[in-house]
């Protein structure tokens, strides 16, 4: 093992980047990593981080084996002594986040598991783990072009794919079942559970992606978790500037695309930006080898421009709030530890609107104002209590605001035009809701070690306040949202009304307000004992406890969860006996915690009032020199229904299962890795997913009473579709609730009429399915100061009936509110392909040194398209109209039981493209004395490929009414952009 190759190999491997695309297996914490192996029996062991001076001093047990638990991540000398004597020679390794390194030192009898290159060893499988994960270094990231955000760098994890609402899908599940944490803090969304509070890409140290197998001390999430710390101090005084300009003219023009007629639809040739962000950051001692800061204050200024989808309005914004954070770090002794994270991500944008029909910027028409973000904050004790009992603490805080208004919301009304199954905004507001939200998290956990012999006992606890200060309503003076859709004469809507002769189109308007302060609370215990059978064989074993008690808006709980045990169980075998390979494996259940929404939507004053009218045509009126519409309201069409809420905080037995089954999946790892040669690694593993139980709003309109010749109609409630529902409820005839009844609603709830409003009988719903399955390929080759390669092949299946909380296929971000249960036949005869399914997934990255000082990256992106669904309204069984799997072909004028209807399964509609991202950059180095200088210029989507990755999946917008918009893009991949990255650090 001669030469200056091996040399930087053993270098790369030994700074825990050789696996860093690999499965790495973890016995660690959220912030941190350990540290482990053999030597002499008795023989003391000392690590020591030369950047801290931190020092800890353990003594191996009777076997020989030694472990450092908890201990923060980075570069660490380590020494063997016995009787004051060296043992061994003082060897560096490196501990990475989540992951055990395992280091044997002189006396052991399992030297062939180590490899020491001058002082720096190599341990290339953690053979005593089961966990999967895949870290990623800031430095990896500073050679390779990646957008500089936490969610880009999980998309580099094989099975994780872009999902629809700005959300990542892993494994099949979709983008509001994932968790983020950072130094150890959860900064999830909890309202909805899609998005995470941000921290600039330099404020990063390392990423973790948890693709699936984690530990008992990880939870809330069935679909992935990116775990992340933060830069730290150290006892050099460091500082330096970041500048990460994205100007508009070095970005491709967007393409404009045109429906089946070739009217244009959807404009992006307007849409640009120009963002600048400068970010200062100073570290240091304030105390030599004790006390250490690091902080961090980014300016940010980004205009953002674009036109609306019909092109006739131009919106401009201006967003320019700063960032700032800190990190403290005292080492009181080499027993106990403590850390101080804080940082504000609060965001303003201010966003002009304009007239643009003539093609140029008119009179300014509106203004519209968001503010998103808050002030976190977190402190952790470590205590090393002794060598074999240690423990973690952490309390802490985080916030989210969510504030959206503009000028116009006091005097316009919200107006759709949806009768070509567009989404033309034609009134004088563009806001959705007027918003003021505001939510804070509460987090406390505490974790601990216990080395006994052979069993590493790891146990916790963990609980979470999660408290939304919420009001909402539509804008304008009506508070209402005025909606246009298309008809037929004897259709029957959503409310029962049933439309009169020469009625082709209606009005809804719908008024939905709520306001008030929620709560949530989650906690969790956990035991692990990972227990090493033999030195090649380590099995692993744990329990979760969760408990899930969701709040109304006069605090008291409406629907609690407890008692969910999640048992893990998982082994690794390093067969050879090397150090070098392991077979693995893991099963485990996993829990997902209900959203704050359902709390704000169902359990206050929430008023959701729907009332339809005949549509009479349209109103033109001026605003600020601009045409816009409203429509002219004809005779009302059934009642006013408020069936999903009346405004007050009702009798929530009636609305809410009593005995709720919660939401779990159940997951099965299978997997090799190994090392051959110095540098290169591979994997591969097989993964199976299943997800059991939906909490989603059903409307059981039966509760199977007969009253006045009608079924009771319950309205929506939360409950588990093709399950039991126990609900209170009137049993009596006489207006009041009375009693508990209990409805199985895999064959009943839902009361079925004929065209003539005759009784027939009742149906019930299809319980929710999701089954993922894949196989994972992986390859590395590390860094060896010349040249690094990655990739990875996922082929997958994600089949069922229904895509998890959130519903990308229908556009409805209302996670765990969705419309796949609203009635017995949106989801009927619906099992196929789920809107995250992509079978094929190719990602591939890379760097070349060409010398000292250039170096040029790569990354490609390729995936197979999505499946496109063929939406209809209304089915054979039912008079009812709505989303369905079933469309109309013939006499689709008559009742419902006359009309022709044809099935269209799941993925009747095809799939979207493949769609190719690369991306290449070309880095620059240099030092000037004390000065170390790098220019990145980063090239995004160098192709400019502009495919659609998301289309319109609705084939009918009414009874026999053909969308012309089918199939058409509702997204597409963003133009190819570029960014230029100058840092100097000192």
């Amino acid at each position: 093992m001669k030469g200056k190759s091996f040399r930087r190999s053993g270098l790369c491997v030994a700074m825990g980047i050789c696996l860093a695309s690999m499965m790495l297996p973890a016995l660690a914490a959220n912030t941190d990593g350990s540290l482990s192996g053999r030597v002499a029996a008795g023989a003391e062991v000392t690590v020591r981080n030369a950047d801290t001076g931190f020092t800890r001093t353990v003594k191996a047990d009777a076997q020989g084996n030694y472990r450092f638990p908890f201990l923060p991540i980075g570069t660490y000398q380590l020494q063997a002594s016995k009787d004051g004597q060296a043992v061994g020679e003082t060897v560096q390794v490196v501990v990475s986040l989540g992951n055990e390194s395992n280091v044997s030192l002189g006396g052991a009898t399992d030297l062939a598991a180590v490899q020491v290159i001058g002082s720096r060893v190599i341990t290339p499988v953690d053979v005593r783990s089961t966990e999967s994960a895949t870290n990623i270094t800031k430095a990896e990231l500073e050679r390779v072009p990646i957008a500089r955000d936490a969610q880009a760098v999980a998309l580099l994890a094989p099975g994780v794919v872009q999902g629809q609402y700005g959300g990542a899908s892993f494994g099949g599940s979709s983008v509001s079942e994932n968790a983020v944490y950072i130094n150890g803090l959860n900064v999830t969304d909890f309202y909805k559970r899609v998005g995470f509070s941000t921290i600039p890409f330099g404020f990063f140290k390392e990423f973790q992606v948890k693709t699936g197998g984690y530990s008992v001390e990880f939870g809330r999430t069935t679909g992935g978790v990116i775990n992340a710390v933060t830069q730290s101090g150290t006892n050099e005084f460091k500082y330096g500037a970041e500048l990460v300009w994205e100007p508009k003219s070095l970005q491709s023009t967007g393409d404009d695309h045109y429906d089946r007629q070739g009217r244009a639809y959807r404009i992006s040739s307007k849409d640009k930006y120009d963002r600048t962000n400068l970010n200062v950051h100073a570290s240091g001692p304030l105390v030599r080898d004790k006390l250490f800061f690091y902080a961090m204050y980014e300016f940010r200024d980004y205009q953002p421009q674009s036109t609306n989808n019909a092109g006739g309005t131009f919106f401009d914004g201006k967003s320019d709030k700063g960032f700032w954070g800190t990190k403290l770090d005292w080492q009181i002794s080499d027993r106990h530890l403590l850390e101080f994270l804080a940082f504000s991500d609060k965001n303003e944008t201010t966003t002009d609107n304009y007239d643009f029909t003539t093609g140029r910027r008119g009179v300014r028409s509106n203004t519209q104002y968001s503010e998103v973000g808050g002030v976190n904050w977190a402190l952790t004790y470590t205590g090393y209590l002794s060598e074999n009992f240690s423990m973690k603490a952490l309390y802490g805080e985080n916030k989210r605001d969510r504030i959206a208004s503009s000028l116009n919301d006091q005097d316009c009304d919200a107006v759709q035009d949806r009768r070509d199954g567009s989404l033309p905004q034609i009134g004088c507001v563009s806001s959705a809701q007027v918003e003021n939200g505001a939510d804070k998290r509460e987090a406390a956990r505490l974790d601990f070690e216990w080395q006994l012999g052979d069993h590493l006992l790891r146990f916790g606890l963990d609980r979470e306040t999660n408290t939304s200060d919420n009001e909402s309503f539509y804008p304008g003076p009506s508070r209402k949202f005025y909606q246009i859709y298309p008809t037929a004469p004897g259709t029957e809507l959503e409310n029962g009304g049933i439309v009169p002769a020469g009625v082709v189109a209606y009005v809804r308007a719908r008024q939905q307000e709520v306001s008030g302060t929620f709560e949530t609370i989650n906690s969790a215990y956990y035991l692990e004992d990972n227990w090493q059978v033999t030195p090649n064989l380590m099995l692993n074993a744990g329990v979760r406890v969760e408990s899930f008690d969701n709040k109304n808006g006069a605090g008291s709980t409406y629907i609690k969860i407890d008692d969910m045990i999640a048992p893990r169980a998982g082994f690794s075998w390093d067969f050879r006996g090397d150090g070098r390979s392991k077979v693995f494996g893991n099963i485990g259940r996993y829990y997902l915690p209900l959203v704050n929404q359902i709390n704000v939507k169902q359990a206050g004053a929430f008023l959701d009032e729907r009332t339809y009218y005949a549509f009479q045509g349209l109103e033109a009126f001026e605003r600020n020199g601009t045409t816009y519409y409203r429509p002219i309201l004809g005779a009302q069409i059934g009642p006013i229904d408020n069936s999903q809420g009346d405004g007050t905080v009702g009798d929530l037995r009636s609305e809410v299962d009593r005995d709720l089954d919660p939401v779990y999946q159940d997951e099965a790892i299978l997997g090799y890795q190994a090392m051959f040669g110095d540098t290169w690694s591979w994997g591969v593993r097989g993964i199976y997913r299943r997800l059991h139980n939906a909490i989603d709003d059903m409307n059981i309109s039966s509760n199977g009473i007969v009253c006045n010749g009608k079924r009771k109609d319950m309205g929506y409630v939360m409950a588990n579709p093709g399950k039991n529902v126990t609900l209170y409820t009137d049993t009596d005839c006489d207006g009041v609730n009375d009693a508990y009844v209990t409805i199985d609603t895999s064959r009943a709830g839902w009361a079925v009429y004929d065209a003539n409003g005759k009784y027939l009988g009742e149906r019930g719903w299809v319980k929710p399915k999701r089954t993922y399955r894949a196989l994972e390929f992986m390859l590395d080759r590390a860094w060896d100061d010349k040249w690094a390669f990655n990739a990875s092949y996922t082929w997958s299946k994600s089949e069922g009936n229904a895509e998890g909380p959130s519903n990308s296929d229908f556009g409805f971000d209302n996670t765990s509110r969705t419309e796949s249960f609203d009635d017995p036949y949106v989801n009927l005869d619906g099992d196929g392909p789920l809107p995250n399914d992509r079978r094929h997934q190719l990602k591939l990255r890379g760097a070349y040194a060409i010398d000292d000082h250039w170096t040029v990256g790569a990354t490609l992106n390729a995936q197979s398209g999505r499946p496109i669904n063929a939406f209809g309204m209304g089915t054979p069984y039912d008079r009812r109209i709505y989303h369905s799997f079933y469309v109309c072909v013939d006499k689709c004028t008559l009742p419902y039981d006359q009309r022709v209807y044809q099935l269209r399964g799941r993925g009747a509609g095809g799939r979207t493209p493949w769609i190719y991202d690369v991306g290449a950059s070309l880095t620059y180095q240099k030092s000037f004395g004390a000065a170390d200088l790098r220019v990145k210029l980063a090239v995004y989507n160098l192709l400019n490929q502009q495919r659609a990755v998301e289309v319109d999946d609705s084939y009918e917008t009414g009874v026999g009414v053909v969308n012309k918009f089918y199939g058409l893009g509702t997204g597409y991949q963003n133009p190819r952009y570029a960014q230029l990255t100058v840092s100097v650090d000192f």
